[in-house]
């Protein structure tokens, strides 16, 4: 399925798309506009994706009367919400930065650990959160990028060292509700989001 969805969309990763729609959990319709401002792009390619994922179930037009083609308001399906992944929004805005925080304070005493089987190289923090006009958000999706301590960056990565990177994050998780940690991919640092540790994104 991903294969297929990389081809129906060349210029943009089914995933960042996705991703998008986890972040629509919460709000009777959205625009064109949120999926440009969101997801980086321009209109044709936000037109593109729409395409896409009206033809998939996963959107429609807020107002069926009138043609897709020319709706901009747009409702996400229950499809979308359950390929996206999306929860009902129950944190505060504030407990998610706070679990952002610790979970940077983690990176930074890991990579001083030199027992520490990875370094995180980089981390990427995306999600609903982002957004100042939500009271309620779900967890924050955190991108991490995992480098083996004493790899060569040619070494090819087996089947265990998949497993030890899964096990890696669940160990830098922390058991928190708050965030859901995934390994990293650059359509995540094309979108809005917020580095970790760094600076912070403009949404």
């Amino acid at each position: 399925m991903q294969s297929q969805r990389e081809r129906t969309l060349p210029s943009l990763s089914a995933e960042a798309a996705l991703s998008f729609l986890k972040d629509t959990k919460g709000t009777l319709t959205w625009s064109t506009r949120d999926l440009v401002d969101a997801l980086k792009i321009n209109r044709r390619e936000a037109q593109q994706a729409l395409a896409f994922l009206q033809a998939q179930g996963y959107v429609q037009p807020a107002h069926q009367k009138g043609p897709a083609r020319g709706a901009d308001q747009w409702i996400t399906t229950p499809a979308g919400e359950t390929v996206s992944g999306a929860k009902p929004p129950r944190f505060t805005r504030e407990s998610v930065d706070q679990a952002l925080a610790a979970l940077k304070d983690r990176i930074k005493q890991i990579n001083k650990d030199p027992q520490a089987p990875f370094r995180v190289t980089d981390a990427v923090a995306f999600g609903d959160f982002l957004l100042p006009d939500r009271a309620r958000v779900q967890s924050a999706d955190v991108g991490i990028r995992l480098t083996r301590r004493g790899a060569s960056p040619s070494e090819p990565r087996s089947a265990s060292d998949a497993q030890a990177e899964f096990a890696f994050l669940r160990t830098l998780r922390a058991n928190s509700a708050l965030l859901t940690l995934r390994l990293y991919a650059d359509w995540m640092r094309h979108r809005s989001h917020r580095d970790l540790p760094g600076r912070r994104a403009a949404a």
